[in-house]
This record gives C-alpha cells, structure tokens and sequence, in this order.
C-alpha cells in the first residue's frame, strides 16, 4: 500500500515537487532540499528528505519557510524516502539520533516499525516547535514531556497496529491539513 500509493502521489505531484523546489532553491539557496540523518526501522540511520525551510547563509526561517512547515509541505519529499523504503505512510515520525535509538525495554518495540509521515503524535504535536517556542527550556521540556508522551502514543499504534488504523490515521492526518 505504502509504494503504491507514494508512486502515484509522486507521479501527480510531480509539478508540485517541481514547483517548490525552485521556490525553496531560489528563497534559500540551491538546492531546495535539506538532508538530515535519522533513525529509521531497527535503529538503522537512514537519510530524511525535506524541502529547505532556513536560508543557507542567514539560517533563519523566511516567511515562505514558515509557510511551507505550516502547511507541512515541506515534508512532501519524503515520498521518496518511503519508495526507497526508509519509511511508510504511517508510523512513528523519525527523530534524530538521541532519541528512539537510546529506548530500553519495551519502549524499543518502536524500532520494529518503519517511520511514518504521519502518525497519532505527529497530528497531535503538529505545531511543535511553536510549542516548544513557549517554553523556558525547549529541550528539557521535549526530553521530560514531548518525547515520553509520543513514545507512548507510538506504542499504543504499535500494539493497535492494523490497516483499519493506518487508513484511520491517515484520513485524520487530511482532514487536520485542511485546517
């Protein structure tokens, strides 16, 4: 279902795709995608594709930039990371190394899944880094409250998995984006 559906959204997207690459290249520098490692299935660091939001020189959000995250159109070339097979529609949202590589006991059932593009915590924390843009210590507050609840999210979609589900999560994950 995951190739499927990825292929074909590419290939009707694919003016879209090439549309906000030169946007994004021309707004903060070519090439308009941003590379990143993060943990994938069974710990395995694999390369996430995203288009650019910071200018390269300034490192600073244009407002395009802020649009595109809002929108969570920046996140559209993970299409690709989910035909290569690094990811798949819904799973846990892939974090960098630090986090999901460092879980113990049960909470590791969580690298038995591949990373999703969306999930239950994805949808929930969309606007997290406005979240933490709140808070007085951003990182104390992502490593006590955010990522111990979405472990725990991620969990229970692990232990609910099901196509039901996924299919649930992803008319959710649509019908948010419409907001």
């Amino acid at each position: 279902m995951d190739y499927t559906i990825a292929f074909f959204a590419v290939i009707l997207l694919l003016p879209v795709f090439i549309v906000l690459f030169i946007l994004t290249s021309w707004d903060t520098g070519f090439p308009g995608i941003f590379t990143q490692q993060r943990i994938g299935r069974y710990a395995k660091p694999f390369t996430i594709y995203k288009f650019r939001t910071l200018d390269i020189e300034t490192h600073r959000k244009s407002s395009f930039g802020r649009w595109m995250r809002k929108s969570k159109l920046d996140e559209l070339p993970q299409l690709f990371n989910i035909l290569k097979g690094d990811m798949s529609l819904v799973g846990p949202r892939p974090d960098i190394p630090g986090y999901y590589d460092q879980l113990q006991g049960d909470d590791r059932n969580i690298l038995l899944l591949k990373p999703g593009l969306t999930s239950e915590a994805g949808i929930k924390y969309r606007n997290e880094e406005k979240l933490l843009c709140l808070q007085e210590d951003p990182l104390q507050y992502n490593d006590e409250v955010l990522f111990p609840d979405k472990v725990k999210m991620n969990l229970e979609y692990y232990n609910r998995l099901s196509l039901k589900n996924d299919i649930r999560i992803l008319l959710k994950t649509l019908s948010v984006l419409k907001k």
